[in-house]
Parts: structure tokens; sequence; C-alpha cells
């Protein structure tokens, strides 16, 4: 896996990260997307487990949001994490919520994404598959990422950030960045004819993202995400994918699919400073 036009993969000691080039020419703003290399956890989780408590302890899950956060050069205590379970909820958060998810309880669940325009608290999706979307307004001033899985895509996550970042921030669309981390590709998301039928009963546009393979049917989420930016404004320039698969790289990243569930989360992490 070497950098390319759509990513780079940064090394700093055992860590390894990447970042979308589209972001990285904007000062003021930190990114990343972390890989499984740099933690302190072992076994299944082995090393940058950032979740999977089932598989882990809750010391080195700390210890790997406090490397995350050096890598980020701030505190533990300036993040604030999702509490992920597949819906289109997105929360947005402000110094009020600084830490919640890492060193202190979250007092919220259902959340499968966060927006800010507060400078200094870093925002933290985790992902073992699904896709992780990016968005920043580089005119006001604002930052969100969401969890989409297949549940989070079909339920239109992505056009409902779109959606928020206009009506409490006022952004234009046309205005905001997005990429998308890291995530399973078309050939390795397969799925029963009945997900298939959801998506197209949904919008009919989206059966030119899938392709039947009896007896199942394999569907290209990163290219439903891109549609959907587009449709809330989102200028097709302005959208990046890195382009990489979890599972066909699974010596890189952990993956739900490829590890048949024995795995540990990475983290999307956004900041503007």
């Amino acid at each position: 896996m070497k950098d390319n036009t759509n990513y780079i993969l940064h090394e700093n000691g055992s860590r390894r990260f990447l970042t979308s080039p589209m972001f990285d020419k904007y000062d003021g703003l930190k990114h990343l997307f972390t890989t499984r290399h740099g933690g302190v956890s072992s076994g299944y989780v082995s090393s940058w487990n950032l979740g999977a408590k089932e598989l882990d302890t809750e010391e080195n899950i700390l210890r790997n949001f406090e490397i995350l956060a050096d890598t980020l050069g701030i505190r533990a205590d300036e993040m604030v994490r999702t509490q992920q379970t597949h819906t289109t909820n997105i929360r947005v958060v402000t110094r009020d919520d600084a830490g919640k998810g890492v060193t202190r309880e979250r007092g919220y669940t259902d959340i499968d994404g966060l927006v800010t325009d507060e400078k200094g608290l870093a925002i933290i999706t985790t992902h073992a598959d699904c896709n992780a979307v990016f968005f920043y307004d580089p005119v006001k001033r604002v930052i969100g990422l969401a969890h989409s899985g297949w549940r989070g895509t079909l339920g239109g996550i992505s056009a409902e950030m779109i959606r928020i970042m206009k009506e409490r921030y006022g952004s234009d669309p046309g205005d905001i960045v997005c990429g998308i981390g890291p995530a399973l590709c078309m050939d390795c998301f397969e799925v029963d004819p009945d997900v298939a039928e959801a998506f197209i009963s949904k919008d009919p546009a989206y059966k030119e993202f899938m392709e039947e393979r009896p007896p199942k049917f394999h569907i290209d989420l990163k290219k439903i995400i891109r549609h959907d930016l587009e449709m809330s404004g989102v200028s097709p320039e302005n959208i990046s994918d890195m382009g990489l698969c979890t599972k066909c790289h699974k010596d890189v990243f952990y993956s739900h699919r490829g590890h048949h569930g024995k795995r540990g989360l990475m983290a999307a992490a956004m900041i503007m400073v």
C-alpha cells in the first residue's frame, strides 16, 4: 500500500495513519484515519485498538486514545466520541462535551455523527469496515464526521450532515469539502437480496451502484455516499475517496468481515486548531 493522489500514509514511530491531500491543504485543520498499527493492545486487537472492549482492557484503550491525542497534538480530554448504533443521528458538540466517550461518560446514546464549530475540540468516530465520512466548511469553519455503514448510508446520514451544517451554521453545500475513508469495497460488500431491495426502494438511482451476483448482491456504498453528497449540493470536485478497502488490506486495517468479528476499531478524527 503506497501513497497516491487519494491518501498519504504517515509513520511516526510504530504509528501508521492516513490523511487526505484534499484536507491537508487547509491551514488550521487536522484530520486522520488510523490503522491497526501504533498502539499497546495485543492479540486479536493488536495494536492500536480504539474500541472493541470485549477483546481488550479499558486501560489499553485509554492509552491508545492518549496516543491518538498525542498524534493530533492535544490531550485525550479534548476529544469527543460518538456512541454508534448505525443510526442517522448527529450530535452538535461544544466545549462542554470535551472528553465524552474517551475520559468520561458520554451522557448520550445512539449518535453516529458529530459536528462542531469549536476550535481545539477533536471529533472522533470509530470503524472496522464502515465508511468514515469527513466534512469541512472552510468558509464557516465547521467540521463534521459520520459513521456510515450500510444502515447509515441507506438512512442518508451524509445528507443529514449537510442539512445540519446548512441549518445550524449557515453553510453553503458548494463550499463543503467531503472525504471518504477506508471501508469495504464493492467486491467485499455482499448482501442478501432484501438489503439490495431496500436501497432500490429508497432511490432507484442506487441500482447503478450494485451488481447482482446470485445468490447475493454487491453494493458500492462509497458511490452511494458520493451520489447523496452531490444530490445535497456538494460539488463533485470537493469529494475525495481514499480508495482503500479494509478487508482487502486487513494486514493494515481492522476488518469486521475480514477478521470474522475478532478485531479492534480504528478511528477517524478531525480538529480545527
